[in-house]
């Protein structure tokens, strides 16, 4: 787990409008426990929040070729400078709140209409972000501190 410590930077917030609907920037959201980004088209469930690596975007981009806007990903967040890899379980900081991360985004043909060979591309080493739930209701805000949380994990598995 070395490799995931550290921290880094909520660098870009998005909303979806509607299923298969644009995905909206926003500088601050609220994100509400047990539901997820309010505003957001998709609500509640397991997947509340997803969330993208800016470094493991810009990596498939020079593979592929091409210079997409991170939005295509259809994620809700992106963070800059902490890697997501093979974090199930841990719980992440977002400014003053928590997130459950509880698996991985596998990638839909949603990613091959963006983009030819983009699925495939964001299969591997966790490419397509993760999914989380929502501890804690707050306000986040582009530019934030993200990092881990192992305190509340410990305390949520006593």
């Amino acid at each position: 787990m070395a490799e995931n410590e550290g921290t880094g930077t909520l660098q870009s917030i998005w909303t979806k409008r509607g299923k298969q609907g644009p995905m909206d920037p926003q500088s601050r959201a609220r994100l509400d426990a047990g539901s997820g980004l309010a505003g957001n088209a998709d609500q509640g469930g397991h997947r509340q929040v997803t969330i993208i690596e800016l470094e493991k975007w810009r990596e498939m981009m020079i593979e592929l070729g091409t210079d997409l806007d991170p939005s295509t990903r259809r994620a809700n967040l992106m963070v800059v400078g902490l890697k997501l890899t093979e974090t199930r379980g841990r719980v992440l900081r977002v400014g003053g709140c928590r997130l459950r991360i509880l698996g991985e985004t596998r990638p839909c043909r949603l990613m091959d209409e963006s983009y030819p060979g983009l699925e495939e591309a964001m299969k591997s080493d966790w490419r397509g972000g993760v999914y989380a739930e929502v501890l804690d209701n707050g306000e986040i805000a582009t530019g934030d501190v993200v990092r881990w949380d192992d305190d509340a994990t410990n305390a949520a598995s006593h």
